[in-house]
C-alpha cells in the first residue's frame, strides 16, 4: 500500500486572513479558494499542501500537533514571521531552548527551529 501526506487541514475563522499568513510564511500561493475552504501548496502537484476550513468555534487549548519549521536563520525568520503577524507563545519551553514557539494569527502554535540538515539532527 502507498500512502502519502497530503495536507494538513487547519480549522479557522478567517480563511483569507490564515490563507495569506501561511502562504506568505512558506512561500506557497493559493491553488482554490471558496467561502469554506482555501488551499494552498507550492504547486498543485507538490504534496503536502494546507487547507483550511470554516468552523464556528474557537481554539480553545494547545494544539495536540503543530508544524516545526527548519530555517537557514531562525531569528531572521521568527522576526519575518512576526512581521507578518505571527506572535510568541510559552508553552513552557526553557530558556535555553533551540527553537522558538509562536502562534499564528488564530492562536496555533508553530515552532521555528534551529537549522536542520536532516529529520534526525
Amino acid at each position: 500500500m502507498t500512502l502519502r501526506f497530503y495536507q494538513l487541514t487547519v480549522d479557522a475563522h478567517d480563511l483569507p486572513a490564515q490563507a495569506r499568513f501561511w502562504s506568505a510564511a512558506l512561500d506557497w500561493r493559493i491553488l482554490y479558494e471558496d467561502e469554506d475552504e482555501i488551499v494552498i501548496g507550492a504547486d498543485e502537484t507538490a504534496l503536502p499542501g494546507m487547507c483550511f476550513l470554516s468552523v464556528p468555534e474557537d481554539k480553545a487549548v494547545k494544539n495536540r500537533l503543530h508544524i516545526d519549521l527548519s530555517p537557514d536563520d531562525r531569528d531572521a525568520e521568527v522576526e519575518r514571521l512576526i512581521g507578518l503577524g505571527a506572535r510568541r507563545a510559552d508553552v513552557g519551553q526553557t530558556p535555553d531552548a533551540t527553537w522558538v514557539v509562536l502562534t499564528d494569527p488564530e492562536g496555533n502554535e508553530f515552532c521555528v527551529l534551529r537549522p536542520k540538515k536532516t529529520l534526525t539532527d
